[in-house]
Order: structure tokens, then sequence, then C-alpha cells
């Protein structure tokens, strides 16, 4: 793989995980479903599964453009989506006791815009270094991971913001525009 390549992929790295890290999680939480963490799981093996070929062998030619696209959108997404969420933003799926439905934003566009910004970072570094068989077991690792965590966050939000919430689900994807 060319050096030029493991700059793109620092850089975008680093690009889409400064925006968790530069954030002050909530502390407190009226409700957690700790059963989302099953679905961060199988987003990690996802991630992980695209590593597991030989990737500095691998030379991406056309595929490094769209990447790029990729991890631009991934670093928007994931800056973006923090920033609206604001002391709302857990690792866990969880409630504040002064829990607000976001809808602005990135959240006009998906319900869940740091999963879409997450499945944007797996398809650009997977388009650079995974080779397809392990690129598709990775998404659909990762998918499931994703439907898990969406599903529960849903409920959560549907139990807290009743018709409000739903009217929402209706109008707005969950994290890929377009896709009903």
């Amino acid at each position: 793989m060319p050096t030029y390549l493991y700059f793109i992929l620092l850089v975008s790295w680093i690009a889409w995980v400064s925006a968790f890290l530069t954030r002050k999680r909530a502390t407190t939480a009226r409700q957690i479903n700790p059963r989302a963490r099953w679905g961060i799981l199988l987003e990690a093996v996802g991630f992980g599964l695209l590593w597991q070929g030989h990737f500095w062998e691998r030379d991406p030619g056309w595929r490094v453009i769209p990447a790029v696209v990729l991890f631009s959108l991934a670093a928007v997404l994931s800056w973006t989506g923090i920033a609206a969420l604001g002391k709302q933003w857990r690792i866990d799926a969880g409630l504040n006791p002064d829990h607000q439905l976001i809808r602005s934003g990135p959240y006009a566009i998906v319900r869940h815009p740091i999963y879409a910004s997450m499945f944007c970072l797996l398809l650009g570094t997977g388009l650079l270094v995974s080779p397809w068989p392990l690129f598709l077991a990775a998404m659909t690792f990762f998918l499931i991971g994703t439907e898990i965590r969406v599903r529960i966050e849903d409920s959560l939000l549907a139990a807290q913001f009743g018709d409000d919430f739903a009217a929402y689900k209706r109008a707005v994807p969950a994290y890929i525009p377009w896709l009903r």
C-alpha cells in the first residue's frame, strides 16, 4: 500500500474520533439500556474484520477518491452530530432526565448521524484496506450491530416522546439518507 494511503487513513480516523474526544459526555442518565452494548460489540467486530487481509499489499486504485469522500462525510457527520446532541451524547443508549428530541443539524437528514458517520468511516476504510469478502463480512457485522443500537435507541425515544418521535421517525430515515 502506498505511504500516502496510511496518511489518508490516519488523518481521517483522527478527524473522525477527535469529535468524540473533545466533548463531554452526559454523566447521569435517567434510563440506560445495557443491551445496546451488544450492538457496539458487533460494530467493533465489523471494524476489526476490515484489517484482517494483507492490507499492506493492496493498491486500492480508483477506490481512493470515494474513500476520501466517505472519510470527509464521516468527519462532518461526527462533528455536527456530537455538536447537535450536546450534553445528551453518551456511549450507552440512554436518556437524560432533561432529554430533548434533537431534529436540527444532521438530525434533520438522519435520526442517527453518528451511526451514519461510523458507516462512512467503515466504508472508506474498507475501500482502502479490505478484500471484498472481508469488506462484505465487516459491513454485515456492522449493520447488524447498528440495527440493534438503532432499535434500542428508537424504543427509548418513542417511550419518552411518543407521537412526536413517531412523526419524526416517519419523516427521517435512521442512518442512511433516502432509505426507509
